[in-house]
Order: structure tokens, then sequence, then C-alpha cells
């Protein structure tokens, strides 16, 4: 079964500095019949303007991920970590006994568009850690490049929950597949151009809820791509 969140269904606000979408309830948006999907809590799109950003703020037990599609975000924490990552960069939080930290779009000229994920962990008061990727460095097999996963394989980011993130970019010729194991869940948030989905047409910002599917089958005409969320 796939139930279809549209992307003109989600909460928006712009704020001026920032235009963002939540696909489940989120700050100031809040819908009952969406607070998550299993382990999955928050899928915020933001566009961020230049000179513009988030400054210092905590989190706890919360596995935070952003990735960038546009421009650059700088990163800095109490962990000591600093960095810019860049369009097609990742990165990876683990909040656990607690965290702050500030994101801005360095730029003064260029908004960055990113979609920031957040997914309850499996244990509380983790010790804090921060990670980056770049999907320039994650070998890509038959459209999919695994980008987190519980146990760090294949040079993912390690996640402290029974979850693994993938991102699919289906050539115009070539479908991509992900076997859904027995029991498994998914959630396919479109992040580009169109995709379709076991049939179903999704456009940037859409998501669906996967149940009971043992294949996912995802193509594109015009260079969309999907995040693939595998969910217990």
């Amino acid at each position: 079964m796939i139930t279809i969140r549209p992307s003109d269904q989600r909460g928006h606000f712009n704020h001026g500095w920032l235009d963002t979408f939540h696909t489940f309830s989120f700050a100031g948006y809040r819908d009952p019949q969406h607070m998550g999907f299993r382990a999955l809590r928050v899928i915020n799109e933001d566009r961020v303007a230049p000179g513009q950003g988030f400054g210092e703020h905590p989190h706890r037990d919360m596995e935070i991920s952003t990735y960038v599609l546009e421009g650059q975000l700088e990163h800095r924490d109490s962990l000591g970590s600093g960095s810019i990552i860049h369009a097609g960069d990742v990165q990876r939080m683990t909040a656990g006994s607690g965290i702050t930290h500030s994101e801005f779009n360095p730029s003064d000229s260029e908004e960055v568009h990113l979609y920031q994920i957040w997914l309850f962990p499996d244990a509380k008061g983790l010790t804090p850690e921060y990670e980056e990727r770049s999907l320039a460095r994650v070998t890509a097999t038959d459209g999919l490049r695994l980008l987190a996963s519980p146990d760090g394989r294949d040079d993912s980011m390690r996640i402290h929950q029974d979850a693994s993130l993938w991102i699919a970019t289906p050539r115009a010729a070539a479908d991509v597949t992900y076997e859904l194991p027995a029991g498994r869940y998914a959630w396919v948030q479109a992040t580009r151009g169109t995709i379709a989905l076991n049939g179903h047409q999704l456009a940037a910002g859409d998501g669906a809820a996967v149940e009971a599917e043992e294949t996912l089958q995802i193509s594109t005409t015009d260079a969309g791509e999907a995040l693939i969320f595998d969910l217990a």
C-alpha cells in the first residue's frame, strides 16, 4: 500500500529569511494525522536566504540529518565541529544527551536549499556525535547510494536507529529497484523533478508512506531524485 503525502498539503511558513515546508507536524504546524511515520519524525524542506540562518539552539535524543540540494550551509556545534557543507553533501548529528549547534547560509548572494530530517534514536542519552559525507564519495549501485545505516556499512554514516537512508537517482532509460524486506516500511520523498513510484507519480516535495510492498520501482523522465527511508 502506498499513501501519497502531496507537497501542497504540507505545513508551510514563509518568514522572509526562511521559506519552509513541513511534511510532519513541527513548530507552529500541528496536524494530528501527520505526526511522523514509524521512527521518522521530521522532514522539513528549507530555503534559507543569503547571510541568514538558525542561531545556536539545543537538541537532545534525536538523530538529525541534513541534505543540501543547492547552495551551502555552515555548521558549528558544541562538540567543536565546524564546516561548510555544499550541494550534494549530507551531515548527520546524534543529539543524544545534549548538543547545541547553529546553521547559517554563508553566501551573500545565493540561497541554500536543504532537507532536514529527524529520526527517533533507539536509546536515550547517547553520546553526541557529528559526521558528514559527500555524495561524490558514495558509490552508486544501480542508481542507489546508501547515505546512513545502523551499522555504518559501505562507508555510510552511522545512525542510532534500525533505519537506512538511501538516495535514488534513476536514469531516464533505467529504473531503480529497491527490495523492501518482509515486515519493513518505507518513506519515499521526492526531492527533484518527478518520479514514478510503483506507478504513482510524485513531484518534488511529495512524499509517500509505503506498507506491505515487497519491491519499490522508481523511474523518472526528467532527472528526478528521491530519498528512501527503510524503516522498522
